[in-house]
């Protein structure tokens, strides 16, 4: 199949996981409208990333530890360490507090106008 915005080849895949069906009615549930073009680019895309998520599961990850953080860790620092964060993780504002200036609430949940219409 031939891209025409990108100029671009792409192979058929023999597995796909994503069909052209799936992206059509995902692009409905999120109200997009997208161009024959949009949806190819997309059943490409998501069909490539999930393909290289089976190679990397085909690695052997025996002896390689868990990380947790790691983004974080590998930076060198975590929230509680952080300078502008006295406590650690700042502390959350009341429930009631939230809820007193709120101009609609069931008491438990903001109550907000409906903005998307089907």
């Amino acid at each position: 199949m031939r891209l025409p915005e990108r100029g671009l080849e792409y192979p058929r895949y023999t597995n796909m996981k994503v069909t052209e069906k799936d992206v059509a009615n995902v692009a409905d549930l999120a109200n997009l409208e997208l161009t024959a073009d949009e949806r190819g680019v997309l059943l490409r895309d998501l069909n490539s990333i999930l393909e290289y998520i089976d190679r990397l599961n085909q690695l052997d990850t025996t002896h390689v530890p868990p990380m947790s953080e790691g983004h974080a860790k590998a930076a060198g620092y975590t929230s509680a360490g952080r300078e502008d964060i006295l406590e650690g993780l700042r502390k959350s504002l009341p429930h009631a507090v939230a809820l007193q200036n709120a101009p609609d609430s069931d008491g438990t949940f903001f109550k907000v106008p409906k903005v998307i219409e089907r």
